[in-house]
């Protein structure tokens, strides 16, 4: 292992992204005495959970020429874990005094809840002064050929319309993976006349009235989205690879709603065969297929790239070893409850800038890394869900905990976790209204007392 930087040091860190894990990643950087600049798109903090009406251009969004709108939220959208787990370790997600009335107060709260708790924490903590909003960073590179530790970040500013080019000592990258979508392969595809879209691109339902709508996907915005088009739309079939190949099922409480295994092909006479045998005239396929994850600033001369969904390589899902901790990234693991990893990893970034945390040499990172996949292909887990955690997210946040000297997750925290997870699939109509787990929301709120 080679030694911490000696003595500790304050850095020049620029921080890409202001919403979840760049507000944390900001306030844990100068909480550790380093100097921070935020570099933020939009013109408020929040990231992905800034709704807006707008949509781009290309409902599919493949067109490099579209206007890229951030946010993937719709309307209804209401958060699938509790409050309690959601929100920051030591910012807890509750409903504070001297809040408007207006604020949302359900345990499963809307979108903007979630914002205006972004908001409180970017107030609290003063981060906003760090915050250079309307500003796009255009490229991301290292400074010099063969110097480690220096970084070229170049970027315009709307407004004002000024580009700077600026040497920072380190970078880290939280600019979320919600905005370049996945889609499906789907056979006879080209010569389908009708309307393809992805789920990026769904606000409300509307706009589906009387039309017959096949959504594709597993995921959360999947079921979601398919009851909210259900109250309008003519039939909707939900298609998903994982069901076995003959699922048919009509849903409970819904006489237009139907789940089936994945789709089989599509034909030029607007119809979709599903592996079941069934075949459905179509006006519209949602893609709610998720996102990959896309950095089209960051030139690092193929030494970090993006295959398969894999980013790689990265000791920890943090750090790359050929430039590390020069260069990191926060966020990048799914299937985890997102606001305590971003601080943890966070804790772990400043502290290892700053000298006070080890890191083990680039060979024994790359070493790791090597392992780590070799372990995945054995498993037959393929690349795409390489940072797919699930259940051992909770050892990984554990071991970011030991690393910054922090407690472990806490218990009550896990349980409500994998409870909720169980209460969504078998109840996912009602699994935000109605619960179970009462000891562990006692506990929780005993446990935020102390930062209340």
């Amino acid at each position: 292992m080679e030694p911490a930087l000696s003595p500790i040091r304050s850095h020049h860190v620029a921080v890409i992204g202001a919403g979840p894990a760049g507000l944390v990643a900001a306030r844990e950087l100068r909480r550790e005495g380093h100097s921070v600049v935020v570099f933020e798109k939009q013109k408020q903090v929040g990231g992905t959970w800034i709704y807006t009406d707008e949509v781009e251009s290309d409902p599919l969004s493949v067109d490099p020429t579209r206007s890229v709108v951030h946010s993937s939220v719709y309307s209804s959208l209401r958060i699938n874990g509790t409050r309690e787990c959601t929100g920051y370790r030591d910012y807890p997600f509750v409903v504070r005094s001297g809040v408007s009335e207006s604020r949302d107060r359900r345990r499963f709260p809307s979108h903007g809840e979630v914002l205006a708790y972004l908001q409180d924490f970017a107030r609290e903590f003063g981060i906003e002064e760090m915050v250079r909003f309307e500003t796009e960073v255009v490229k991301v590179s290292p400074a010099a050929e063969g110097e480690i530790g220096k970084w070229r970040v170049e970027s315009t500013e709307k407004e004002k319309r000024v580009r700077r080019d600026e040497i920072y000592d380190a970078v880290v990258v939280c600019n979320g993976h919600y905005v370049e979508p996945r889609l499906a392969e789907i056979p006879g595809i080209s010569s389908w006349p009708g309307k393809e879209m992805h789920s990026h691109n769904y606000r409300i339902p509307e706009p589906f009235k009387d039309q017959v709508v096949v959504l594709i996907g597993n995921s959360s915005s999947a079921e979601d989205i398919s009851r909210d088009i259900a109250t309008f739309a003519k039939e909707v079939h939900v298609a998903c690879r994982s069901n076995p190949a003959d699922t048919f099922i009509k849903q409970t409480g819904y006489n237009n709603l139907w789940k089936h295994s994945s789709i089989e092909c599509v034909h030029e006479d607007g119809s979709v065969v599903f592996q079941n045998g069934k075949t459905i005239s179509v006006d519209i396929i949602m893609h709610c297929t998720g996102y990959k994850y896309h950095f089209p600033f960051l030139d690092t001369n193929g030494l970090v790239s993006v295959d398969d969904n894999r980013v790689g390589p990265l000791y920890k899902d943090v750090f790359p070893p050929a430039f590390a901790p020069w260069l990191s990234f926060i966020g990048i693991p799914w299937q985890v409850l997102p606001f305590p990893m971003f601080e943890l990893q966070s804790k772990w970034i400043a502290g290892v800038l700053s000298g006070r945390i080890p890191l083990p040499s680039k060979e024994d990172m790359i070493m790791e890394i090597k392992t780590f996949y070799s372990t995945l292909e054995v498993q037959g887990i393929p690349k795409r869900y390489t940072h797919r955690m699930g259940n051992t997210q909770f050892e990984y946040d554990n071991w970011l905990a030991s690393q910054c000297g922090c407690s472990e997750t806490e218990e009550w925290r896990k349980e409500m976790c994998l409870a909720n997870v169980v209460r969504k699939e078998a109840h996912p109509e009602t699994y935000r209204d109605e619960w179970e787990d009462h000891h562990l929301i006692s506990q929780a709120y005993q446990d935020f007392s102390l930062y209340s």
